[in-house]
């Protein structure tokens, strides 16, 4: 495509910005699921990863997971960490494109963020998926039409975000806790408006039901996605509120929660205050034994994976959208944890083990989409213990 000087120029310039936040690959040479390095001129599908962190706990899952798909089926991948900077989302999806990327995956990625990458990824034929996140069609209409306009916005695989909300404050509630903080990442972020409608619809149903025993919940504190500002985050809120006995860490990848849970042990309010989140820790087992933590919502770091699925097949010509569509979406089921003893058998199944065996992996990049999104509706640990003991 004949592209001006202007044009030119931003593409060098998001390089530069965004070299710096490769990860798992040199300047010019990026590294293939199977180890090797290639600077161009390789006849393997290519597809980027654009992501908060492909270190945090979250994100190291993440890219775990895709290494190992990318493995299985002969494909290069590349990331980019973009630590949920506006500028760097954005810049990220220009320096996938001019390193030659058929396909990206991106997360995260705000509603504001999506209309540059779609366009961007247009402009180049470059096919894009959304995972953890999807395009509010209620609150970004002019947003979510640009990605109904493209044939290379694929789709994006999501969770009931609201119904995790709902679920993880109704254990707060049945509890006993009644003066709940709130600590969020990004203001905007689409993904923590739809937990924050389910955290309020539970507070909103107890409340109309027990006014004689009302609950609260503070307005969010942000503490975008370290460690640091999520253990300011979450003293501040309970400095700030009389009685508070629980603290929703909404998310951002692990950190805000490790800096949230750890401030409290050093206040020697462990136990103290119930805190559940969705984002899940590597010592979640030892944190629900020591009431470092008292639920959690999670154990989807297999997102990426089918949005890596669904950009693939997209590349290969086997998923195509219906013109003028949004494309295909997978609502991905959450798991519930608030024990030591729900945990051991997630740890079993997700964490000493992968949900997924090579050539299960192999087997899946060539399901039809009702069968990968069948796959997806399915995982959890019943179904994998099923799966791998017969």
């Amino acid at each position: 495509m004949k592209k001006s000087i202007k044009r030119l120029g931003s593409l060098l310039m998001a390089g530069i910005m965004a070299a710096s936040l490769i990860t798992g690959c040199g300047n010019a040479a990026s590294s293939s699921a199977d180890g090797s390095s290639s600077g161009g001129g390789s006849d393997k599908i290519k597809i980027g990863v654009s992501i908060w962190s492909s270190t945090d706990v979250l994100g190291s899952q993440c890219k775990k997971i895709v290494d190992k798909a990318a493995k299985a089926t002969g494909v290069e991948v590349q990331y980019v960490d973009q630590g949920h900077v506006s500028e760097q989302v954005t810049a990220s999806v220009e320096q996938l494109c001019a390193a030659g990327c058929q396909g990206i995956i991106i997360c995260n990625s705000a509603d504001s963020e999506m209309t540059s990458a779609i366009n961007t990824c247009t402009e180049h034929g470059v096919y894009i998926a959304q995972f953890f996140r999807i395009i509010s069609k209620d609150n970004s209409p002019e947003v979510y039409k640009t990605a109904c306009d493209s044939k290379y916005y694929i789709g994006a695989v999501h969770e009931d975000e609201v119904t995790n909300g709902y679920t993880l404050v109704n254990l707060l509630l049945e509890n006993g806790d009644r003066t709940i903080g709130l600590e969020a990442w990004t203001v905007g972020d689409a993904t923590f408006q739809l937990r924050w409608q389910g955290y309020q619809q539970a507070i909103d149903e107890w409340n109309a039901a027990h006014a004689d025993d009302p609950a609260t919940m503070t307005e969010p504190v942000y503490a975008n996605t370290s460690s640091e500002e999520g253990a300011a985050a979450a003293m501040s809120l309970y400095n700030s509120n009389p009685g508070m006995d629980a603290l929703i860490v909404a998310g951002g990848g692990g950190d805000p929660l490790v800096g949230s849970i750890g401030a409290y042990a050093n206040e020697g309010l462990t136990g103290k205050v119930d805190v559940v989140s969705t984002d899940f820790l590597d010592d979640l087992a030892d944190q629900l034994k020591s009431g470092g933590m008292f639920a959690e919502s999670g154990g989807h770091f297999c997102d990426p994976l089918f949005a890596f699925y669904l950009v693939l097949n997209a590349v290969k010509g086997n998923y195509v959208k219906e013109e003028g569509t949004f494309g295909y979406e997978i609502l991905f089921p959450y798991l519930y944890v608030s024990s030591p003893d729900d945990y051991s058998n997630y740890e079993k199944y997700f964490v000493n083990d992968d949900p997924y065996t090579d050539e299960e992996l192999a087997e899946m990049a060539g399901y039809s989409f009702d069968d990968l999104n069948k796959a997806a509706s399915n995982l959890s640990i019943d179904d994998v213990i099923s799966r791998h003991n017969n």
